[in-house]
Formats: structure tokens, C-alpha cells, sequence
């Protein structure tokens, strides 16, 4: 059952794509580039073409800052890091690396991009932070322009898995005008047998003044007190349990509870490329998602050791809430972070918007109407809250998987991308301050609201089904009611920016189903919920794959 480490290596350098075969071509989804070197999707060859499309993208567009590199602990990170780095230096890419070739959490990434670009010039308004691939016009020097990143790293997947995400000049996930830019660069170096791809040998790289070592740990740490309040959080002496899950933010939590006085015990310290230290999730792979209740069944048996604990995936950009009374549902966590956050942060605007994917639970948009706060309905992909959270008018971003960012206490941009650190520290906040747990709180909300139940589901689609679910419109469906009740919305565009959203969601009072194809997979999946429970949930379901059946012919 575990991976193989020596041979995936093996596979990395000595296996070549064919770009002839659409499997093994690049191929950006949401989260970047990902893939497995045994399976010829990230192999040596995948990392050489991306990097000098980067590399490309950057001259392109007047981007002459730091490039900051993030890894995390996937055995194909690190090939992959040196890889990078010897196509970034050959192209006098300025690389900052995490000193000591330690890991670098995304959202440490994120903030880097940010700080360093906070105050140069975006061709829109002097002061601000730069936006999506924008280029400098503020006449800086060479090497002092706007910064971007690059994380290597497939999140929470299997250990044989690969990943390449690129980071816009607006610190988050690059959008998909760039990411197809970059794809399209690099097929056609694959197609070219890497021909016109810059390198040097790594040796040259690190020897070059082009690469440096770079401290991304301190500032985050130091610049968290701006972020959760650390005096309510030390003053309550709170135990808490902290479970890194072998990932990139291993080396985080100490410094965090050394700097703030908090109680911040690490259960697991070990790195190991197979991860064999985990639980197995539900479908008996090896995955480190903090949001199943599989994977993280081994904080959960420590529950009663801690007043709250917290995991994270393998590059800490989601979070993973445990209580007393188990592992939180993260639509849940997202409900109550938002409840209690537009509740305790002053210095946030009245006007700030709190962000949710389409597929996300329902009981935000009644927690937001209490709250008489602005819904931002908006696309999966945590790059559709980018702007929001840059200029500060949304408070708030947060999707269905536990990916989620929020401001500073004064109402200033933290990250761009999913931070999972603070996500959990704000879990002991609410504790701490409120005297009751995130679990409580919801249960709160259920009283109140109902009590939703959520359930995803996939059904079998070729390519030509999932073309026509991706464009369908709102005319076709004809339907009027679903599972008893009217139909109030037909959406093939996000109510909260108007993008369309590559599916369909349907919705009346109380139940909505959304149908999305995959990327990846010859299926579509299907997002249900229901107030009124599991019976009407499940005609929901019914009625949907029919609904989506007659759509499409």
C-alpha cells in the first residue's frame, strides 16, 4: 500500500510525456498542475516546460520581482523544487526559497507576495497591492518590481502525486486567463522536445545572484497577531492539539505558541514522503484531508486531550476543526467562523461581503442575512475571492472543501489563497472569547435555522454530456418545481459576480442541488441539500439526476 519512493523519483527523471497523448499534457485545473511521474503526468519534462513558461509569462508582462518558491513534503516536491530552480535561474528569475530548503506553508506564500508588493505601483491606483497579472508602471529597478510565487504542491492527494501552482502578483490562485496562458506555453515546449527551455545546472543556480534563501517563517508568525486576537487566545489558557499531518507547516505551530504564550501541543512531528503514520481515508487510500473524518481519525481519538484541535493538509491551506464532540462537517465551521467573525472584528468595513462558493451550504446565506451582510455568490475555485479579499470588500472568503482567508482585524488584505492556519486559530479564538466551542456555536445555529443535511454525489457523463452540462442555460431547464417545492432560481451564472459557473444550480425555500462536470473523470458531480432532512434530501437527488438528464438530452 505504500509508495514506492525510490521508484516515483526514478519515474520523475526517466520518464518522458508524450504530448501526443492528452493525459500526460499539461493541464491546469483549479488548484494548477497535477499528476503522478508513474503515470507520466508529472514527470521532469512537465517541470521544465511550466517553469519557462513562468518564466516566459513574467517577461511578458513587465514582472521583474521575486518569484517566491514554496514546497511542501510530497516525495515529488522536492525534484520538482530543484527542477524549477535551475529553469528560474537560467532565465535570471529572482527565486526567494524558504532557508535551510525547509517547507513553506501556501498561505506563507501568499503573504510574502503580498508584503512585497504592498505599496508598489499596479498601473491602477498608487498604494496598492498589484492585481492579476499586472505590470509594474511604477519605473522601480530592475528586480524591484512586482513579485509573484510558485507552490509545488498537490495538496491533500496521495503521496505519488505531483503538484504546480502558480500565484499571481495579487498573492492568490492565478486566474484562468494566466493559467491557460502557461498551459498553452508549456504544451507547446513539449511538443518542441523542450526546445528554447533555459537551464542551468543546480549547482549554477544556488551559486547565482539570482537565488536566494528567504525567511518566510518569522514574518507570517510575527505578523499573526494582526490577524486573530492573541491576548483573548493567551489569556484563556486554552489546551490545544495541533496535527500537522506531515505537511509543510510542521515547523510552524512551536514558534506560533512560543511567540503568543499559548498551549499549542504538536501530536505528530514526523515527516515521511510515504506517510505511513496516517489513517486511511474512506475510499482506503493514504490522503491527508483534514475535513474526512477517515484521515483525521487519528486526532479525533486524542479529542479529549485538547479543549480544540486542528489538522491541515499537506501544504496548510485548508483546515480541519475537532471539539469534544468530534470532527466538524467544514460547511458547518464556515457558517459559524462567519457568524462570529462579522460579530467580533470592528475594524471591518459595514460594507465587506462575505464570500461563498455556489456549492456551499445554505445556512451562510441565512447566517448572512441575519447579519444583514452582502452574500457574494461566486464560482468553485478560491480564485474567484482574490479581489474581494485584496481591497478589503469582502471580509470573508471560504468553500465547501475548508479552504478559507479572511482579513486583518483592521480590515486590510491577510492572504489571497486558503490559509488553514488561521482558520484554526480562530476556532481557539471563538473558544476562548465565547466560553463555547465552534461545535456549540453550530448547534446554536441549527436551533435557529434548521438543521441542514448536505450530501455529494457524481453520476456518469462522457465528454459530450459534460460539454453540454458546462454551457447549458436556464431555458433549458423546464422544470417548475423540485421535491415538492417551487423552483425559485435557475442558475447557469454566480448570482455574486456574474460568472458563469459551469453547471447548473437549482433552488427553491428550503433545498438546492448543484451539477457540475469533472475535469478529470468521465462524471458529473451533484451538491444537494435540504432543511426539511434526509427524505427530502434524497428527492432532491432523485429529481435532479433527472432534472440534468432532460437538460442534456
Amino acid at each position: 500500500m505504500l509508495e514506492n519512493i525510490p521508484r516515483l523519483i526514478t519515474s520523475y527523471f526517466s520518464k518522458h510525456p508524450d504530448a501526443g497523448v492528452e493525459e500526460q499534457r499539461v493541464r491546469f485545473g483549479t488548484s494548477g498542475h497535477r499528476g503522478s511521474s508513474e503515470a507520466v503526468t508529472f514527470n521532469e519534462d512537465h517541470i521544465l516546460a511550466v517553469s519557462q513558461a513562468v518564466a516566459d509569462y513574467r517577461a511578458d508582462h513587465g514582472i521583474d520581482g521575486p518569484l517566491f518558491l514554496g514546497v511542501d513534503t510530497h516525495a515529488l516536491s522536492e525534484p520538482a523544487m530543484v527542477t524549477a530552480m535551475e529553469v528560474f535561474a537560467a532565465n535570471g528569475v529572482q527565486v526567494r526559497y524558504q532557508e535551510g530548503f525547509g517547507y513553506t506553508p501556501t498561505p506563507a506564500v501568499s503573504r510574502a507576495i503580498l508584503v512585497w508588493n504592498r505599496g508598489r505601483v499596479d498601473g491602477r491606483a498608487s498604494g496598492t497591492v498589484a492585481g492579476s497579472g499586472a505590470a509594474n508602471a511604477g519605473g522601480t529597478a530592475s528586480g524591484q518590481g512586482l513579485a509573484d510565487g510558485v507552490v509545488l504542491t498537490p495538496s491533500h492527494n496521495p503521496p505519488g502525486d505531483g503538484g504546480y501552482k502558480y500565484n499571481a502578483t495579487h498573492g492568490g490562485p492565478a486566474g484562468t486567463e494566466i493559467t491557460r496562458w502557461i498551459e498553452d506555453r508549456a504544451n507547446r515546449y513539449l511538443e518542441n522536445r523542450l526546445d528554447g527551455v533555459k537551464r542551468v545546472s543546480f549547482a549554477r543556480a544556488m551559486a547565482s545572484d539570482s537565488v536566494k534563501a528567504f525567511d518566510f517563517r518569522t514574518p507570517y508568525v510575527e505578523d499573526l497577531g494582526n490577524v486573530i486576537d492573541m491576548d483573548v487566545l493567551k489569556g484563556a489558557g486554552l489546551r490545544m492539539g495541533a496535527d500537522p499531518m506531515g505537511g509543510a507547516g510542521v515547523a510552524y505551530w512551536e514558534p506560533i505558541a512560543e511567540r503568543y504564550g499559548l498551549d499549542i501541543h504538536v501530536v505528530n512531528h514526523e515527516i515521511d514522503p510515504t506517510f505511513r503514520f496516517m489513517t486511511l481515508d474512506g475510499d482506503g487510500k493514504i490522503r491527508m484531508d483534514c475535513s474526512s473524518p477517515h484521515a483525521m481519525a487519528g486526532l479525533i481519538h486524542l479529542k479529549d486531550r485538547f479543549d480544540i484541535a486542528f489538522g491541515n493538509d499537506t501544504d496548510f491551506d485548508r483546515h480541519g476543526i475537532v471539539t469534544p464532540d468530534g470532527l466538524m462537517n467544514p460547511n458547518h465551521y464556515l457558517a459559524v467562523a462567519i457568524q462570529y467573525l462579522f460579530s467580533n472584528r470592528p475594524g471591518w468595513s459595514a460594507e465587506a461581503a462575505i464570500g461563498k462558493t455556489l456549492v456551499s451550504s445554505g445556512m451562510i446565506d441565512r447566517v448572512a442575512s441575519k447579519l444583514g451582510r452582502r452574500l457574494a455568490e461566486v464560482p468553485v475555485g478560491f480564485k474567484w475571492f482574490v479581489d474581494g479579499l485584496l481591497d478589503g470588500s469582502y471580509g470573508f472568503g471560504g468553500e465547501e472543501s475548508a479552504g478559507a482567508s479572511f482579513l486583518r482585524k483592521d480590515g486590510t488584505v491577510w492572504s489571497t489563497d486558503k490559509d488553514g492556519i488561521i482558520l484554526n486559530l480562530l476556532s481557539a479564538e471563538m473558544l476562548a472569547k465565547t466560553g463555547r466551542t465552534p461545535s456549540q456555536h453550530y448547534q446554536a445555529l441549527e436551533e435557529e435555522f434548521g438543521s441542514p443535511v448536505y450530501e455529494r454525489l457524481q453520476a456518469p457523463a462522457n465528454l459530450d454530456q459534460k460539454t453540454k452540462l458546462a454551457s447549458l442555460s436556464p431555458e433549458q431547464v423546464k422544470a417548475d418545481t423540485l421535491a415538492g417545492e417551487p423552483i425559485l432560481q435557475k442558475l447557469t451564472h454566480a448570482p455574486g459576480n456574474g460568472a458563469a459557473i459551469g453547471g447548473l444550480k437549482v433552488v427553491t425555500e428550503n433545498g438546492w442541488f448543484a451539477a457540475r462536470p469533472s475535469g478529470t473523470e468521465d462524471i458529473y458531480k451533484i451538491y444537494t441539500e435540504s432543511f426539511l432532512g434526509k427524505d427530502h434530501l434524497k428527492k432532491i437527488q432523485d429529481e435532479a439526476r433527472q432534472i440534468v438528464a432532460d437538460a442534456l438530452g
